[in-house]
């Protein structure tokens, strides 16, 4: 790790991050946080030079083939019949009892 990745995360921004997170991070240890998270920052900036222009894009690693069905309906319509074992209904919609007063 660079001399300058202390610049890169400042306590400051591990306190403000450890505040967001809803965290406690003893005084001790931010600085430490502190290098760390610019360590990580800065392997992503080292990933970023990598040249991928001859790499294949994936949207998985393994080259599966999903077996999917034929998109056809299946079922018959029965609104009708639910709606006339159902409690109570009005203009086509279910009426149900209010949850939150």
């Amino acid at each position: 790790m660079a001399d300058d990745a202390e610049s890169v995360v400042g306590n400051e921004v591990v306190e403000q991050v450890a505040h967001l997170a809803r965290i406690q991070i003893d005084s001790d240890s931010v600085s430490n946080y502190a290098s760390e998270m610019s360590g990580v920052l800065e392997l992503a900036a080292q990933m970023d030079q990598v040249d991928t222009s001859l790499v294949e894009p994936m949207a998985h690693p393994v080259r599966a083939v999903q077996r999917l069905r034929e998109d056809v309906v299946t079922e018959t319509d029965r609104r009708e019949a639910f709606q006339d074992i159902a409690p109570s209904v009005e203009n086509g919609y279910y009426l149900v009892p209010p949850v939150i007063e």
